[in-house]
């Protein structure tokens, strides 16, 4: 069928034919964001397991890492998503994200670099920069290479990322760490000598370039929806669709959002198991890192499974389901773990709340996806993103650092990451049943058709 047929369909009311791309092309574009997404995270994750070190150096509060840890990421990684996600709307969303994986690897090397407080804060943001590009062109790509009905395991295994990324960041980190700390000299060419913790940044930081070429090659899947249709939306017709139903949208996002807030705070877990259990970074490092590569694809994978399966049942609120599934098992952990007595059950209290984050976040963009029209796709993920990272990062690792400098003080920060859960956490969970019945209504109406 030509594009001339699908448009002549589409103005006589009849559903024009969708071509996908072969299964092999999309789950290698599938993989090959995946993979970005963990590069991401190891370059925005490594900074939690060099506070102290870096505190050392620069001179810095606890209040100022956290600031560094959040609001210098999420200041263009949030803001920068809504016009990305317009632009990912119209234009070549594969070389999008190869120019944001290059401008964020070269800012976590340059991380490395930084002599202070203002040096450090600018190169995070830079950060944030480019990874701001990723998510809003990969959900635009996944959902435009896969039907409705088999979009949660591609969006799964994207999702799991997240874990293998932390997991990988926790694990590179301390394998710098150990490796640099057995060198009383680290001597770089043009840089000259480093200590441990810049070393690491420049690590993780440079190999990313490589992968941004890959991006610049990958073939670009054909958009679902007729270019006249997709060039009549702005970030007007997703605003005003959002607030003509802002109820369902704020209940759905809340869960989503108290989830990074959660997982943002345990930026501050190394530096909790070092300060508490007096745990080397190295060890909490390595053992959280091979926990994560372990468990958290898989449950991310399983919630994927899931949401597809029940999907296909007739469960059409499956994902939203599981994703409150996981915000109830994961409140009890990340506030009961950190003030246990016994460091190796605090870590594996902690673990089981990670499983339901790992669910939170496997399946947010696939109920999302559900309600959301095509033509305002991306500039909505955008949006959401947009909430969610805001509220993670602004809240999460900085009022740790607030809690710890005024209340708790540097050695209470066990307290400070058990109290952000219980906060956070309890209204959203009481808030569920609304959340769910709004969803319901939503899709009955045929909310994504509109």
């Amino acid at each position: 069928m030509t594009a001339g047929t699908d448009r002549a369909a589409g103005e006589a009311g009849e559903a024009p034919r969708v071509e996908y791309p072969p299964a092999g092309r999309a789950w290698y574009m599938v993989g090959l964001l995946t993979i970005a997404y963990v590069v991401s995270f190891v370059d925005r994750n490594i900074l939690g397991l060099l506070i102290d070190p870096i505190k050392a150096d620069l001179g810095l509060s606890d209040l100022q890492i956290g600031l560094i840890l959040g609001p210098a990421f999420a200041i263009f990684y949030a803001t920068m998503g809504l016009p990305l996600g317009y632009l990912a709307d119209r234009r070549r969303r594969t070389w999008i994200v190869a120019a944001g994986v290059a401008v964020w690897s070269a800012a976590t090397a340059l991380c490395g670099l930084a002599r202070n407080f203002t040096q450090l804060f600018i190169a995070r943001m830079s950060v944030g920069v480019g990874e701001a590009t990723l998510s809003p062109c990969a959900m635009s790509l996944i959902a435009d290479s896969y039907p409705e009905e088999r979009r949660g395991k591609p969006i799964a295994a994207y999702s799991s990322a997240i874990s293998l990324g932390s997991g990988l960041a926790a694990l590179l980190g301390a394998g710098v760490l150990a490796w640099a700390n057995t060198n009383e000299q680290t001597v770089l060419p043009l840089v000259g000598e480093v200590a441990a913790w810049q070393l690491a940044f420049i690590v993780v930081g440079l190999p990313g370039l490589l992968l941004a070429l890959l991006f610049f090659w990958l073939p670009e899947p054909k958009r679902i929806l007729a270019g006249a249709q997709q060039a009549r939306s702005h970030l007007g017709h997703m605003f005003a669709h959002v607030g003509r139903h802002a109820g369902v949208y704020a209940s759905f996002v809340s869960i989503f959002c108290c989830m990074t807030v959660i997982a943002y705070s345990h930026g501050w877990l190394a530096v909790t198991f070092d300060r508490t259990w007096g745990w080397p970074v190295e060890k909490y490092a390595l053992a959280h890192g091979i926990t994560l590569i372990v468990l958290g694809p898989a449950a991310v994978n399983v919630a994927g499974w899931l949401s597809d399966r029940y999907t296909a049942r007739g469960c059409t609120d499956a994902p939203l389901r599981i994703a409150v599934a996981g915000l109830l098992l994961c409140l009890p952990p990340c506030v009961i773990g950190p003030l246990l007595g016994d460091p190796w059950l605090a870590f594996g209290v902690l673990a089981f709340g990670n499983i339901g984050i790992a669910f939170i976040s496997a399946t947010g963009v696939t109920a999302l996806l559900n309600i959301v029209p095509p033509r305002i796709r991306a500039q909505t993920v955008a949006l959401y993103y947009m909430a969610i990272s805001l509220s993670g990062l602004m809240f999460g690792p900085t009022l740790v650092g607030a809690l710890n400098d005024w209340v708790f003080g540097i050695d209470g920060v066990r307290y400070s990451v058990a109290l952000l859960p219980l906060i956070f956490g309890v209204p959203v969970a009481a808030l569920t049943p609304v959340t769910l019945r709004l969803y319901r209504r939503a899709l009955a109406e045929n909310l994504a058709a509109r």
